[in-house]
């Protein structure tokens, strides 16, 4: 079979998405008979049927959704290579770099540094988003590195690195019934409200950067349990308890499946390292 077009593909997507060959059409900008010969010419060029069709009614066949789900990944992929090849066409090369404010467990400012003379660097773009953008704008070329927690992390399409792993406390409000405690255990947090990182607002209380998140514990709206190193961040009317059963987190620098420029491939080795440095509670000098 000869290879597929990105054109086929989009045309297959608009419609499994719609489940209706006339708002496909409407959508791609088609008049509706030729994406219907397009979808069929499709069908029997891959030799299995996609899409279940009838007077009422368009659905996904099993084969169907599996290519519903191959198709998008094919249209990004192509999108993230027009993105970087864009990028890296323009006179200067930037490194971009996406984190979640806050989410760096304070590496940040020691990998700068000692990138900055690494003779492989290039000029950093820090990109702050919520946690949820990050993976999304490394896949498809916004980004060329981000630094992601891995327990919540859909990491599809990415190589990374773990940098560190961190034990987990909770954040209270000073005068918290369980603030005065050594440590407490997840049982001790029941009916506690705990807020989401997410930008939707219709799904219980969601936050999407650390300044936000203690802002609804300072007023009593929530507790948040979180990477210890949020203790540098901390504001004084909140404190931090250890949570003993907590699973710890792991910090991780994530990049493109398959994608290692020299410039990329120095700001690994830079974080690597000085996460290593962190770890051994030694000073790092690059």
């Amino acid at each position: 079979m000869d290879r597929l077009q990105t054109r086929e593909l989009a045309f297959f997507v608009a419609v499994a998405e719609e489940l209706h060959f006339g708002r496909a059409a409407e959508r791609l900008g088609l008049a509706q008979p030729p994406l219907s010969r397009a979808i069929s010419r499709l069908e029997r060029r891959m030799g299995v049927l996609l899409l279940e069709r009838t007077s009422r009614r368009v659905t996904l066949t099993p084969a169907g959704e599996v290519f519903l789900t191959e198709s998008r990944r094919a249209l990004d992929a192509v999108d993230a290579a027009v993105r970087r090849a864009q990028r890296a066409g323009r006179p200067a090369a930037r490194l971009v770099v996406v984190m979640k404010p806050g989410g760096d467990c304070g590496l940040m400012p020691d990998i700068l540094a000692a990138y900055d003379v690494d003779p492989d660097a290039v000029p950093v773009d820090i990109v702050l988003c919520s946690a949820h953008e990050r993976a999304g704008m490394i896949r498809d070329g916004r980004a060329d590195v981000g630094l992601l927690h891995r327990s919540n992390t859909d990491l599809t399409g990415l190589d990374f690195a773990e940098l560190l792993i961190e034990d987990q406390v909770v954040v209270l409000p000073h005068n918290h019934r369980l603030a005065s405690r050594v440590s407490v255990s997840l049982a001790d947090l029941t009916g506690e409200t705990m807020p989401h990182w997410s930008a939707d607002t219709t799904n219980g209380l969601s936050v999407q950067d650390v300044g936000q998140l203690m802002q609804f514990v300072a007023l009593g709206r929530a507790v948040a349990v979180v990477p210890a190193s949020v203790r540098g961040q901390l504001r004084a009317d909140l404190v931090c308890v250890p949570v003993t059963d907590a699973e710890p987190t792991t910090l991780i620098l994530a990049w493109p499946q398959g994608h290692r420029t020299s410039a990329l491939a120095a700001f690994v080795r830079t974080a690597t390292t000085a996460a290593a440095h962190r770890q051994t509670k030694q000073p790092y000098r690059g």
